[in-house]
């Protein structure tokens, strides 16, 4: 089960290891590209502040002391690195209009751009599929995201649904958790590979939508998205001493 940390600070370093566990993942998974993409994840004193990535700062570098604390409008309260202004056109609209959302992820990777080149959806093609069926929606919106109110606008879109397919742009996924976004998001960018794959074969033959209903309603949870990422969270922090020792910092 998730842990609950009843001191807010030790709730706060937690998160943290979890946002740079998350870059780590991301960037072991190819899902980075130059200086593009950002993870989000809602301070748990503050609600109106956000921890996320220095600006240009590979994935595969991040620690949580380099995080950067902002709210929503973008003032830094901790960091002294540069913020994506994207980061905050999107992500801070994100936080402050869906007060659900505790984490957002938007990065710019291969198949999530190829599978936005085209105005669609995710098809329930497979079970994987079907965490998305209902569950994410199209939004079309600047390529280069700087305008201030263009993260309110996803949110309005998206409403109570997880996930994005930003036309043009990529695939931007939520959750309860770091936890849970993030293996959202790992997911969906294998979801659009092969759809893609599966397109270039020959046509799809979809479940219906009472059979991707019944299969979203026993997958799609944000326990069952945690609780996926616990194992690739585990290998990240074998893998990476500075994460394993940053982690037993804390009380259990």
């Amino acid at each position: 089960m998730p842990r609950i940390y009843p001191n807010i600070d030790d709730e706060r370093r937690h998160r943290k290891l979890k946002l740079a566990a998350a870059f780590r993942m991301l960037a072991r998974f190819g899902l980075t590209e130059g200086i593009a993409g950002h993870v989000t994840v809602r301070d748990p004193e503050h609600h109106d502040r956000y921890w996320v990535n220095q600006y240009a700062q590979h994935f595969s570098t991040v620690h949580p002391d380099d995080l950067m604390c902002i709210d929503d409008a973008g003032v830094v309260h901790y960091g002294t690195g540069p913020v994506n202004a994207a980061a905050v056109a999107i992500h801070c609209g994100i936080h402050s209009t869906n007060h659900s959302v505790t984490a957002a992820v938007h990065t710019h990777t291969t198949y999530g751009r190829a599978f936005a080149a085209r105005e669609r959806l995710l098809e329930p093609i497979n079970q994987e599929a079907c965490l998305f069926f209902e569950n994410h929606v199209v939004f079309r919106g600047d390529i280069v995201v700087l305008a201030t109110d263009e993260g309110a606008r996803i949110a309005q879109t998206m409403g109570e649904r997880k996930a994005a397919i930003l036309l043009n742009h990529g695939l931007l996924t939520v959750g309860s958790s770091v936890d849970s976004a993030v293996y959202r998001f790992i997911a969906m960018e294998r979801c659009a590979q092969v759809q893609l794959l599966a397109e270039a074969a020959g046509p799809l033959q979809p479940l219906n939508a009472d059979e991707a209903r019944a299969t979203r309603q026993h997958l799609a949870s944000d326990y069952v998205a945690w609780l996926s990422f616990q194992g690739l969270y585990g290998q990240v922090l074998r893998e990476h001493a500075d994460l394993q020792t940053y982690a037993q910092t804390l009380p259990f």
